[in-house]
């Protein structure tokens, strides 16, 4: 899958300039398609160029003018022929932290022990994050009504996705932990 796609569909949530869907990746799609802020603005040119995105200049003073962008009928039609093709590959994990876990032994433990702690640090910010964002999505609404009278639910399915993904990695750390401790104790 290309950038193409993740941007047509944080496009959904309606018209946005680059910097706006650029913090939008930060708190909702960066938990499962990671993109810089460089790459959202060439990906938006070339989305404008295909016409599956339309862009106008809102003029500001005192600072630069910005485009803001809006999904076309063909951008729409697109993402929506998109979304029902089944996935081409199975979902695969490319984590150069594992790589290192992998070749941990023979290792300093508390070098390993570090890194462990420092992902678990990152896990937790993006929880935090993640669990904000909910929040705001839920305004005050149960899990139940949101879901069951939100115009959208796309958004909140995969921050639900995003939350158990670091929740996930957090139990496994904390099981890391564990072990490693068990191993020097024994050592």
């Amino acid at each position: 899958m290309s950038l193409k796609y993740a941007v047509l569909a944080a496009l959904l949530e309606g018209e946005a300039s680059g910097y706006e869907l650029s913090k939008a990746f930060d708190v909702s799609l960066a938990n499962f398609w990671p993109a810089t802020p460089q790459q959202l603005y060439r990906e938006l040119e070339r989305l404008a160029q295909d016409g599956l995105v339309q862009a106008r200049t809102v003029q500001q003073e005192r600072r630069p003018n910005k485009r803001m962008f809006t999904l076309t009928g063909a951008g729409r039609a697109e993402l929506t022929a998109f979304a029902a093709e089944p996935p081409k590959r199975p979902t695969a994990v490319r984590d150069e932290f594992l790589i290192k876990i992998q070749a941990m032994d023979g290792g300093d433990t508390e070098v390993t022990r570090a890194l462990v702690e420092e992902r678990m640090g990152w896990a937790r910010g993006k929880l935090d994050r993640y669990r904000r964002v909910r929040e705001r999505l839920l305004d005050g609404r149960s899990e139940e009504e949101y879901l069951r009278t939100a115009e959208r639910v796309g958004p909140y399915l995969t921050l639900m996705a995003g939350i158990a993904f670091e929740e996930d990695n957090l139990r496994w750390c904390e099981r890391v932990l564990a072990i490693l401790a068990q191993r020097v104790a024994l050592g």
